[in-house]
């Protein structure tokens, strides 16, 4: 059986390779990658990688290197065909049927695309002859200069019927070929091709191979009806497929360092090229919603996306139709976040009043998924009174359901109901007061509900803090968190025991794996990067418990050395306090150890009530 190069493609396309070797070899994340020990070779230390943006496994150790298909040949001992099979079976892709003419069609496919590449460098030309003026103009009043218009291949079709199809039939087109290849329009009453685009500024659409596929129009007429258009649906192009700007969004996604940048959806080729030429990894869908196809080709690239619309009424309506077709396509793993920008600016008119380190602060700034389903059922209807609020509840719980994978509907459908009851908290009445003075949509203390941006916010805060920080706790991570470096001596510690407070062990963890992943951070990035992490509420709450535990490594006037030496230790204090524990609980009921086993307590004990009380503050100050 013979597979063609759209059949792999499409195939490696739909797997994650660290799904597919993630169930042979154990991996750990590492930046953007992925490490584990060597499937073939013993080794002790890691020196196998997974890449899953370039879809490709290397390993240090025996020099192997390739994609999923050949690590199932392998691993496995499978032909290519037996590792494709399996694969297209869990990928619910069916086998092509065993064709004589599919080499022939491939081939027909390549001549398209020969045509393709040869209509681009047409329009490029006529960009800087006379007849490109307007178009010309248009891009210098768009901020993009001469030296980028190679780099995203645009070109102008002149206002010529026949241009493009003169130009190409001198070179051997058949006016058949370029209508199929969607170049030409083929009039439905008869008479000869005309060319499709005409006076416009041209896009050309790269499948993820980097071919062309089709082009992208945007009219220089302002009374032109279609202010955009896109070629048709053709052997070559499947709109609901591609994604423009893909290829290189992963070539910029591949070339960081440091970061973990995932990849933006915008709505339009300028704001795609204004967001590439900041260094952000972006992409837009064809002129309509994102389509499930679309979607599994960005989970392929980024676990999760950022899904970025005008802050507009009409921007956050596309959200919202984003959020309804995403439902049932999440998985563990598998979501987006929102960016909706202020100001009525789009991500090319930032680049452009701004500059690109305001568009990068500007979509640093997301909300997670959970947080805009829930703002899109409470924006609904009004909540002011007991049945729309009741209502609200059961959209919630439908919007849950959607879900397919059902653990994760479960969580959301937790996560749903604790952001309701965080809206409408229920109320006591006062002694004496029965009823209260709250009445129907009334807040607690009886004035208006909440605001919905009051509600969503105060929600996440209730849930990370259904009780107080430890105040030393606390101060622990807030030191580390003004100064990173505070934790590279004590990063296995931080891994195992976190900051002495169970609320706060996923900002620990996070904070490990970040300087694990060797990012170097300093304190405003990784604030950054904590709150877009979902953790900027209870850092807010982290630093209100700090200001109240006297921790002396938190003063401004300190020596910097002096400050990490305290919080050190202070730290090994809180670490020796989790060790006594581990010896408590292996001490307890064994014969003999009576006598060991208390004083271990005692010596817990004193070390607790010193951490609680800031005893542990003087006796740091005299070590």
């Amino acid at each position: 059986m013979r597979f063609d190069d759209r059949f792999i493609e499409e195939l490696k396309a739909r797997l994650r390779p660290s799904d597919i070797i993630g169930r042979s070899v154990k991996l750990k994340r590492q930046g953007r990658e992925y490490v584990g020990l060597s499937p073939f070779s013993k080794e002790k230390s890691p020196s196998f990688f997974v890449n899953d943006d370039k879809g490709f496994f290397h390993d240090f150790s025996s020099g192997k290197h390739g994609d999923v298909i050949s690590f199932l040949q392998e691993t496995e001992r499978l032909t290519f065909v037996e590792a494709v099979q399996r694969l297209a079976a869990e990928a619910g892709m069916q086998l092509p049927a065993e064709d004589p003419q599919a080499a022939e069609r491939e081939q027909k496919r390549q001549g398209l695309n020969d045509w393709m590449d040869l209509a681009q460098k047409w329009f490029a030309a006529n960009l800087r002859r006379s007849p490109g003026k307007a178009a010309r103009e248009y891009l210098e009043r768009r901020g993009l200069p001469e030296d980028q218009w190679e780099r995203f291949g645009l070109g102008y079709a002149p206002n010529d019927r026949e241009g493009l199809k003169q130009a190409l039939v001198q070179r051997g087109a058949r006016p058949g070929d370029l209508v199929e290849a969607g170049l030409l329009i083929s009039p439905e009453s008869g008479g000869q091709p005309y060319d499709r685009f005409r006076d416009r500024l041209m896009f050309p659409i790269l499948d993820a191979r980097g071919r062309i596929v089709s082009f992208g129009g945007r009219a220089m007429n302002p009374d032109d009806r279609a202010k955009y258009l896109n070629g048709p649906e053709s052997p070559l192009f499947h709109k609901g497929a591609t994604l423009y700007g893909l290829p290189e969004a992963r070539r910029i996604l591949g070339a960081e360092s440091k970061g973990e940048q995932g990849i933006v959806v915008v709505e339009g080729y300028m704001d795609v090229i204004a967001c590439q030429r900041a260094g952000i990894p972006a992409v837009a869908p064809m002129g309509t919603a994102l389509t499930e196809e679309q979607m599994e080709r960005l989970w392929r690239v980024s676990s999760e996306p950022v899904l970025c619309f005008d802050g507009d009424n009409a921007g956050r309506r596309a959200a919202y139709r984003a959020i309804d077709r995403a439902l049932p396509q999440l998985k563990p793993g598998r979501s987006f976040r929102f960016c909706l920008l202020d100001g009525g600016q789009d991500p090319d008119d930032i680049l452009r009043d701004r500059g690109a380190p305001a568009l990068r602060q500007a979509l640093a700034v997301t909300k997670p998924f959970a947080e805009v389903l829930f703002q899109k059922e409470a924006e609904a209807e009004p909540l002011d009174s007991p049945e729309r609020r009741a209502g609200l509840k059961g959209r919630l719980r439908q919007q849950a359901s959607a879900i397919q994978d059902k653990d994760l509907a479960e969580q959301y459908r937790r996560e749903m109901y604790e952001r309701f009851d965080a809206a409408f908290p229920q109320r006591r009445p006062p002694q004496g007061q029965p009823g209260g003075q709250g009445g129907p949509g009334r807040g607690r203390f009886g004035g208006p509900p909440p605001k919905l941006g009051q509600t969503v916010e105060g929600a996440q805060a209730m849930q990370s803090l259904s009780r107080a920080i430890e105040p030393v706790a606390a101060a622990l991570a807030h030191g580390a968190i003004d100064d990173p470096e505070r934790m590279d001596d004590h990063l296995e510690a931080i891994a195992s025991h976190g900051f002495g407070d169970p609320s706060l062990n996923g900002l620990a963890q996070e904070m490990v794996r970040l300087r694990f992943s060797g990012q170097d951070l300093d304190s405003a990035a990784l604030r950054r990067h904590l709150a877009q992490s979902g953790h900027d509420v209870l850092m807010r709450e982290v630093e209100k418990a700090a200001a109240k535990s006297g921790a002396p490594f938190l003063a401004a006037d300190k020596p910097l050395g002096e400050t990490r030496i305290r919080w050190s230790q202070a730290f090994d204090a809180l670490t020796r306090v989790a060790a006594l524990e581990d010896a408590l609980s292996s001490a307890r009921n064994v014969p003999g150890q009576d006598e060991a086993f208390r004083r271990l307590k005692a010596e817990r004990d004193a070390l607790r009530r010193a951490i609680k009380t800031g005893e542990i503050w003087e006796d740091s100050a005299s070590s």
